[in-house]
């Protein structure tokens, strides 16, 4: 009662002084009016309810490439034609020194907010959360974001594409949404939450607002540079005088690679050469850049990746081909991007406008195996066999049929001149990424090269300082913590100034490094690959054990790109360094130690978790990525209650998945149907009898027992028309897949929306009928 009698006194006190600015000066902003008895007998007070930005403040656009690595661009001597990047790069300052965290959502929590990854609680993926201050991808309100500290300054804020960062148990229509884009400062927000979507048929939210784009016939890259375009056209012609910052995350260059043949077309036959020949013409155009030393050597292949000499002519051939798709993807999305820079040239805004263009959030992607992915059927062959059907699947790389990605021979040349790729915290090829600081006001040495040490929450105060904002000690009642990261602003006209960033800690998933003045000390940690337990391995049984990873040492103002180890001549120096790396995770919250084997990651991949039923509804969303239940592996019941009013309805009850890999549960002509389809693997189950009229349940069992040897089978399927069984099978490992190539097809209730499972019908095929809803349990 007393906690009651408080509030309500706290509230009528609130009330009151609201109400009191009319009446008399407020402490925090004295009223300079009159208040007659008349309007014609009073003079209005004026406040300023929102702070507004000097006259001539420059906007401000953030561009984060995905997966993309130091060698890819021509803008710091790659092979793939990006000449809008280019441009920028020409026209600005080339940062040849500058570090991500070495993968997604790290790198994006460190970037906004100007704090080291771990400090803003997301020491690794958002799927692999864990309840310790480090990991539980909750950024704290005491540490804003960019948008945040913009919008108090006088900015509009906008953010399109890639967000990767609300908690996974929050990844929903049910919300809460204080931790999405327009919960975290951004007045406007279109794009995708989780770490990939299919370019084609992506997963979109505007605001908190899930969007049915289908069927879209856009790219993403197109629709997120319109929308671009879209919110500086209403901002600027409304308010012109207000400057606006735009953060744009391509979902490119992360796999899916997909972009359409007319692009591909134009890279024919030229990744030929083979990834060995493309290293060596890289670094010797990285050298006439001046973006890395004139005495650099290539390093040795990273493991697994073959000399390209050794292969077959027909391995030649297929991986080629995915490099082909690699660069027509970058080179579209430079495309979209140069259409937004023309845009803001176009209406006299480009002089005016900072530009920081990261070529990646982590180095090149090893995702793509040895042989490169197209679908889970081409992935799990072997040998020779594999490529033959890579070859014969040569027309869908690409396109909306594929979860493209690149072989690692590829990742490590688009890594040029480093070593191995994204998710190897403790190397260069991990983590550094080159920077493009553009800005015609403020920048004289165009074209400038700048070898400064930087980081990537580094952007938010160069930005702040370019900008002459501030940030302020309390932003939304909450009092701000330190910003980490160090201003690259000196180095703007000072070319040979010396880096003032000079002690940077990384971690992630247990690989880990410490750099300080020119000096690195690192340690690898591979118990089983990230991206092997991303696409669907089993962690369980894998000890955690960091006691086994060996530490390394490299003088990194002598040898840039870690090629000779001193750990063994230099021990003192290491020593050192170990301290300094302790010393800096105690502050960030980087203990305890923690890599994928240390989280039941499925658990943590949907907003479902662990419950053992989840309830669906007619009329919900198309639920994909994490906000969708799991199925694969596991085995569950599907009841779906239906109310048969005149014996025409028809539709789709239920379906996950699509025209590659899914299930679906409809009705057609009178009778219940069952697809469960595999690749070119179909089972079909259809009542003997036409469905009664009045309350129907249609029922699936799944049961999967677990591992089996290849053919042996591990499960049984069975549907039921109320107490009539309909169909049963047993099915082996590779007929037991239930979700999509790209796993984006999602869940549906009541529709099929994207691709139709089964080819008696087309998508959608809405359901006519009152569908009461579908109950999972899982078992």
């Amino acid at each position: 009662m007393k906690i009651t009698l408080k509030v309500a006194v706290s509230v009528l006190a609130g009330c009151v002084a609201a109400g009191s600015v009319f009446a008399q000066n407020s402490p925090q902003q004295p009223w300079n009016g009159k208040a007659g008895k008349t309007l014609l007998e009073s003079t209005p007070f004026k406040i300023e309810h929102h702070k507004k930005a000097p006259k001539g403040a420059p906007n401000v656009v953030w561009i984060l490439i995905d997966d993309a690595g130091f060698g890819a661009t021509t803008a710091f001597g790659g092979l793939v034609e990006t000449p809008n990047i280019e441009k920028l790069a020409n026209q600005g300052l080339r940062f040849t020194n500058f570090h991500t965290t070495a993968i997604c959502s790290p790198t994006r929590a460190a970037l906004l907010t100007g704090r080291n990854h771990h400090s803003a609680h997301v020491g690794l993926l958002t799927p692999a959360a864990i309840d310790f201050p480090g990991y539980d991808t909750y950024i704290p309100f005491e540490k804003a974001t960019v948008a945040e500290v913009l919008r108090e300054n006088g900015y509009s804020t906008f953010a399109l594409g890639k967000w990767h960062l609300t908690p996974v148990t929050e990844n929903s229509q049910a919300g809460p949404f204080d931790r999405w884009p327009t919960g975290r400062g951004f007045d406007q927000y279109y794009g995708f939450l989780p770490g990939a979507t299919d370019q084609w048929h992506p997963e979109l939210w505007e605001g908190v607002t899930k969007l049915d784009i289908e069927p879209n016939t856009k790219h993403l890259n197109e629709l997120l540079a319109d929308k671009a375009i879209k919110y500086i056209a209403n901002q600027k012609s409304v308010d012109a005088e207000k400057p606006f910052f735009l953060y744009l995350a391509t979902g490119a260059t992360h796999s899916p690679h997909q972009v359409s043949k007319e692009w591909i077309d134009k890279y024919k036959g030229k990744f030929d050469l083979g990834w060995d020949k493309y290293r060596e013409i890289v670094i010797e155009n990285q050298k006439k850049l001046g973006v890395i030393p004139q005495n650099a050597v290539l390093p040795e292949r990273n493991p697994g990746v073959k000399e390209w000499a050794t292969l077959t002519e027909k391995e030649k051939k297929a991986y080629a081909h995915f490099m082909e798709v690699y660069a027509a993807f970058y080179s579209y999305t430079d495309y979209e991007i140069g259409r937004i820079v023309n845009y803001l040239e176009q209406i006299d805004q480009l002089d005016n406008t900072v530009i920081a263009v990261i070529l990646g959030d982590n180095g090149a992607s090893k995702g793509g195996t040895q042989h490169g992915t197209i679908s889970p059927q081409i992935n799990r062959l072997q040998g020779e066999q594999r490529i033959d059907a890579i070859l014969k699947a040569s027309d869908l790389i690409g396109t909306d049929e594929s979860a493209t990605d690149y072989p690692i021979g590829w990742a490590a040349a688009a890594n040029t001149p480093f070593r191995y790729w994204k998710a190897d915290a403790n190397t260069e090829g991990g983590t550094r990424n080159p920077m493009i600081l553009y800005y015609p006001k403020g920048i004289k040495d165009k074209g400038g090269v700048r070898h400064q040490y930087g980081h990537v929450i580094d952007i938010l105060p160069t930005t702040l300082e370019i900008i002459k904002g501030e940030s302020p000690k309390l932003i939304n009642g909450y009092k701000q913590e330190p910003i980490e990261g160090t201003s690259l602003a000196y180095a703007i006209d000072n070319v040979k100034a010396p880096s003032k960033h000079t002690i940077q800690y990384y971690e992630i998933a247990g690989a880990l490094s410490i750099y300080k003045d020119g000096w690195k000390a690192s340690r690898g940690h591979q118990v089983m690959d990230s991206f092997e337990i991303g696409r669907g391995a089993d962690p369980s049984g894998k000890k955690v054990d960091f006691s086994k990873d060996v530490w390394e040492l490299y003088n990194l103002n002598e040898d840039f790109n870690e090629r000779t180890n001193l750990a063994s001549k230099n021990p003192g120096k290491l020593k050192e360094l170990q301290a300094v790396f302790d010393q800096e995770a105690k502050k960030y919250n980087v203990y305890p130690l923690k890599d994928f084997t240390a989280h039941d990651m499925p658990a943590g991949r949907t907003v479902y978790g662990k419950t053992p039923t989840v309830t669906l509804f007619p009329g919900v969303d198309n639920l994909v990525g994490v906000s969708s239940p799991l199925y694969d592996g596991r085995s569950f019941t599907v009841n779906t209650e239906v109310e048969i009013v005149s014996g025409q309805e028809e539709g789709v009850l239920f379906a996950v998945g699509g025209d590659k890999s899914g299930i679906s549960l409809f009705v057609k002509e009178g009778k219940f149907h069952y697809t469960h389809k595999t690749g070119k693997d179909v089972f079909n189950a259809v009542s003997s009898n036409s469905i009664p009229k009045g309350k129907v349940n249609f029922k699936l069992v799944f049961e999967h027992s677990g591992p089996a040897e290849a053919g042996q089978s591990v499960g049984k399927e069975t549907v039921y028309m109320n107490d009539e069984k309909v169909g049963e099978r047993s099915f082996t490992a590779a007929q037991a897949q239930i979700q999509g190539p790209r796993n984006l097809d999602g869940t549906d209730v009541g529709r099929d929306q994207k691709h139709a499972v089964s080819d008696q019908y087309k998508s959608p095929f809405t359901f006519t009928g009152k569908l009461r809803k579908v109950v999972i349990n899982y078992q």
